[in-house]
């Protein structure tokens, strides 16, 4: 019984022990956790004021760019969404697609977000030309400030608050993200799809993963911009490599995100196209397989090397490099998709800066964590940071090629006055240079010059725009032998002038407004554009 009662008393004892120890373990087990959980509570906590500040500066970021990018910011968005909501029966001419169309090599669903805008203004009868230009890039600017924030948000799990700062900071100084991130392009909306995504991505340590939410705005992006998939390879090969259910990764996530995205597309395709057509397939056919991008020009292999991402990282590069350097290993997997993108489209001959912009964010995180490491010097580098990128954001943004919508001002006054049905405006300078109805929204009668790429594999095609541009005093005087063939305005770059003056003499234009472009003229692109009206 004293046995007994001895080992009953040391079992007694033990107990509160035994608590203690899985208090304790507990305590261990669950630290991780709580840390996240303060780091969500704080993320939380912040994110309203953040993102409050983030869309202010985004919305003073978009009304600070006032310049033309490149055609396709209105062209492949704003003009196919224009033509969509507000195209006349009665007037064919109202609204212009170009040649990609025809061949099925684009989609409905990007052009479909600003159609819907546009209907919604239409319902309104807010649908002021003002309001069709600018209404679009601002829900541009907020989606840019959701994505900033995510950005933050993604760093801040992974790391802590201080570093968090460092890439918010770099994100926001970055003189390409700020001239890029409000423009209508498919290449800003796939940018700021991979940021959504990448805070999804199962990167070791991240407590937001989520394989369905990352797989479906990576397939969204594909959607909108089917070369989305080239930076996306390598991140989801390796997610694949390391996660141990592949068969449920396949089966519950692949296939049906993928049936599901690729479903919807086809369906909004095949209602504007009235035919069946997967966009997809053509483009990565027309761009990749065949490369016939090389007819709006070709670079050497090394460009985006020496030139591209340099560009658009600025003053950001020795930072990314640094940065690539102190960063962690979990974030090579980070570098080696920004190599493998820029290596593939390296192997492309038509090359654009903006081509190469969803791996900025990427580089922004190096960056980040680089400057958070200089200690001493972090003040005096986030100042260089900021400096350094305000004059090009400023330049690009305010100056350089702003002529291109300016001069769309000059077009819609005809839009105000009873001359509206006589007007006929001709704009002779490179195709594409400016907008189109988009920015004038009434159905006046309007041409460019044109220059779709031959499909038919015929070695002497000329398009119009070479064709004019070879002999543009002879074109002209071919082209309207009648008087009565003449447009009442041509909008040409100053370039041109001098070329075509007899015929501007002989045929009674006289010049009614000068429009400044560029500081830096080239080729048929002048310093100024200039308007000129027919007396008669």
């Amino acid at each position: 019984m004293e046995a007994a009662g001895g080992l009953l008393a040391r079992a007694r004892a033990r107990r509160p022990e035994a608590v203690r120890l899985r208090k304790r373990r507990s305590v261990l087990y669950s630290a991780p956790g709580g840390a996240a959980g303060q780091r969500g509570a704080g993320a939380a906590g912040e994110s309203a004021p953040l993102l409050a500040l983030t869309v202010a500066l985004r919305t003073l970021n978009c009304f600070l760019v006032q310049t033309s990018f490149v055609p396709d910011e209105y062209w492949q968005s704003l003009e196919v969404a224009h033509r969509m909501v507000f195209k006349y029966p009665s007037r064919n001419n109202y609204g212009y697609l170009t040649w990609e169309w025809a061949n099925g090599l684009r989609g409905y669903s990007y052009p479909l977000i600003f159609a819907g805008i546009y209907k919604a203004l239409q319902l309104l009868a807010k649908d002021d030309v003002q309001l069709l230009i600018w209404v679009p890039r601002l829900a541009q600017a907020v989606l840019a400030a959701f994505a900033d924030v995510k950005l933050y948000s993604l760093v801040q799990h992974l790391e802590n608050v201080e570093t968090a700062k460092c890439v918010y900071f770099c994100q926001l100084c970055s003189w390409f993200t700020w001239y890029s991130c409000t423009r209508t392009l498919t290449n800003t909306m796939e940018t700021l799809l991979t940021i959504f995504a990448l805070s999804y991505y199962p990167i070791k340590g991240s407590k937001m993963r989520s394989s369905c939410k990352y797989l479906a705005l990576i397939a969204l992006a594909i959607v909108i911009r089917p070369t989305a998939v080239i930076l996306w390879i390598p991140l989801v090969f390796s997610h694949f490599l390391q996660e141990q259910r592949k068969a449920d990764l396949i089966l519950h996530n692949c296939i049906p995100v993928g049936l599901i995205t690729v479903g919807t597309s086809l369906i909004i395709d095949r209602v504007f196209f009235g035919e069946w057509v997967l966009v997809q397939l053509n483009f990565l056919k027309f761009n990749v397989l065949q490369n016939l991008g090389t007819f709006y020009g070709s670079h050497p292999w090394h460009w985006y090397f020496t030139q591209g991402l340099p560009v658009i990282l600025g003053t950001h590069l020795p930072f990314f490099i640094h940065g690539c350097v102190l960063a962690p290993k979990r974030y090579r997997i980070f570098l080696m998709a920004v190599i493998w993108t820029v290596l593939v489209y390296s192997t492309l001959s038509h090359k654009e800066f903006r081509f190469i912009y969803p791996v900025l964010p990427f580089c922004m995180v190096f960056c980040g964590y680089s400057l958070k490491h200089l200690k001493a010097w972090k003040k005096s580098a986030a100042s260089f940071l900021l400096l350094s990128n305000l004059v090009p954001a400023l330049y690009t943004g305010l100056i350089h090629q702003r002529g291109s919508l300016d001069v769309m001002s000059h077009i819609q006054q005809l839009c105000n006055n009873s001359y509206q049905s006589q007007a006929f405006v001709f704009i002779m300078m490179p195709c594409h240079s400016t907008p189109f109805y988009s920015h004038v929204h009434c159905p006046l009668k309007m041409r460019f010059l044109q220059c779709p790429p031959d499909l038919t594999g015929n070695e002497s095609y000329i398009d119009e725009a070479d064709l004019f541009y070879s002999n543009p005093l002879g074109w002209l005087n071919k082209e309207f032998y009648n008087d009565t063939l003449l447009p009442s305005h041509l909008i040409i770059f100053s370039v041109l002038e001098q070329e075509i003056s007899s015929f501007l003499a002989l045929r009674d234009y006289e010049k009614t407004a000068t429009v400044f472009h560029t500081h830096v003229p080239q080729g048929r692109v002048g310093s100024h554009i200039y308007v000129y009206r027919r007396k008669t």
